[in-house]
């Protein structure tokens, strides 16, 4: 670890309307937590910014120092980015501010915000927009990534309801970019993640959603060919408002979860529907009639269903997906099979999501190639023991392999680790990374923000 003098470092505390913490001081140890365990690093200095001015600030001394610069918003990523050994954590969580205009159907959201900041502000306006698929992330980081999320069949992602973003660049300088205001990388900030500045706030679409239902329905996990058969067969016509996904899991200590499947290799269908109850169970009447051995039905606001399925942070974490162009029976048996190397129990789960719906319907120009696909798998584990680091690890790689026949070779880059460079160019696509390049290059020639999927900078 860089070991920085207190005389350096009372210069950055010198107008900063944060805090800055080093090793030494008290906070330090619970701001270097990110959700991820298996990522220890230890920065020597935690910037945590109050404002843009910070913002600017902490990158100038950053550079000042020559330390690596990692950028924290909700820290959620698996892959451990929003730190770095030695360098500086530009840290925005103090800035979760959210401002909703409810006649423009828009909301300002700072950059350090958590999408239950992001929900709990919109809702009380019957607004919503498409967030991720828990509480806990960072809109930032989500947004900037492409942003899938269980409204996205009928909002599309987070980033095409993008409006506005600002951010600070390498420079320290302030930039607000739109479809009027540095077009170009208002673009590249549609998937191409954090490689052009720090987003110190977003201007994000809002659309009316007075309500949302969920249905959880569980079965043996025998059961799961025929299930997931059943749900591709429902999803093929499926109306926009209903997301969702096959689950294998960890059977929960619910009262509605029966007393065989606690603790044990569950299956489980995850319907979620814009829109009330009543509605929601027409539309899913075939799926409720499939045998299933639990249920949970629940008419709740978005911004509660957005908690409903939290997963814990402080676990070891391995994530990895695969996006595919169709899901025969073969990939379903292969899909279902897999499952049982999953570590149980643990919060782990074994996912195959839908896309479709807004989200392929939508705008064809932006760096998220992966939005065509209609299936998704997401090998997704959290796991206590050390000693199950290799079984996980193995579980998602075999999963990806198992399925590799019919993925479109796009990558999402928001659910996935560190997997080298060639699935840092499939999240973009490789026409459109070179663009990047070329953008990054106007705004981050150095390359000082490259803890990311990282856009090499090419002239």
């Amino acid at each position: 670890m860089t070991v920085l003098g207190e005389t350096v470092v009372a210069d950055l505390r010198a107008g900063f309307a944060g805090s800055v913490l080093g090793p030494a001081d008290a906070p330090y140890a619970e701001a270097r937590a990110l959700f991820n365990s298996m990522i220890t690093k230890r920065p020597s200095v935690i910037a945590q910014c109050a404002t843009a001015a910070d913002v600017s600030r902490a990158i100038e001394f950053g550079r000042e120092q020559g330390l690596e610069i990692a950028v924290r918003g909700g820290g959620h990523g698996v892959a451990g980015t929003a730190s770095t050994e030695g360098g500086i954590v530009i840290d925005l969580r103090r800035m979760n501010q959210a401002t909703v205009d409810p006649q423009r159907r828009v909301v300002r959201i700072a950059g350090g915000a958590t999408m239950s900041h992001l929900d709990r502000a919109t809702q009380p306006f019957d607004l919503a927009t498409t967030g991720g698929r828990v509480s806990t992330t960072g809109v930032g980081g989500f947004t900037l990534g492409g942003g899938s999320g269980w409204l996205e069949r009928k909002f599309g992602l987070a980033c095409d309801n993008l409006v506005a973003a600002e951010l600070v660049t390498a420079d320290g300088n302030t930039v607000v970019a739109s479809e009027e205001s540095h077009p170009d990388l208002f673009w590249a900030l549609h998937g191409g993640g954090g490689n052009f500045g720090v987003v110190t706030s977003l201007t994000l679409r809002l659309h009316p959603l007075p309500t949302a239902s969920v249905a959880l329905l569980l079965w043996r996990p025998e059961a799961g060919p025929e299930v997931t058969r059943a749900y591709r067969d429902f999803m093929e016509n499926a109306p926009e408002e209903v997301g969702g996904g096959v689950i294998y899991l960890t059977g929960p200590a619910e009262p509605f979860v029966p007393a065989h499947l606690v603790g044990k290799l569950t299956c489980a269908m995850l319907v979620t529907y814009a829109g009330d109850l009543a509605q929601a169970r027409k539309v899913i009447g075939p799926l409720l009639k499939l045998g299933h051995e639990g249920e949970l039905l629940a008419e709740v606001p978005y911004a509660e269903l957005q908690c409903m399925f939290d997963d814990p942070p402080g676990y070891r974490n391995y994530w990895s997906a695969e996006h595919l162009d169709s899901l025969p029976d073969r990939a379903i048996e292969l899909f279902c099979a897999r499952a049982y190397d999953m570590v149980v129990p643990s919060p782990s789960q074994h996912v195959l999501f839908p896309y479709g719906g807004a989200v392929a319907a939508g705008p064809t120009g932006y760096p998220v190639p992966w939005r065509r696909a209609p299936w998704v798998v997401h090998p997704l584990g959290l796991w206590t023991e050390a000693e199950d680091d290799e079984r996980a690890v193995r579980w998602a790689r075999d999963l990806r392999a198992d399925v590799k026949p019919w993925s479109t070779g796009a990558v999402y880059s928001n659910f996935i680790g560190q997997e080298g460079q060639e699935r840092v160019v499939a999240g973009y696509g490789l026409d459109n990374y070179r663009r990047l390049a070329r953008i990054k290059a106007a705004y981050d020639p150095d390359n000082a923000f490259h803890l990311n999927p990282n856009i090499r900078p090419e002239r």
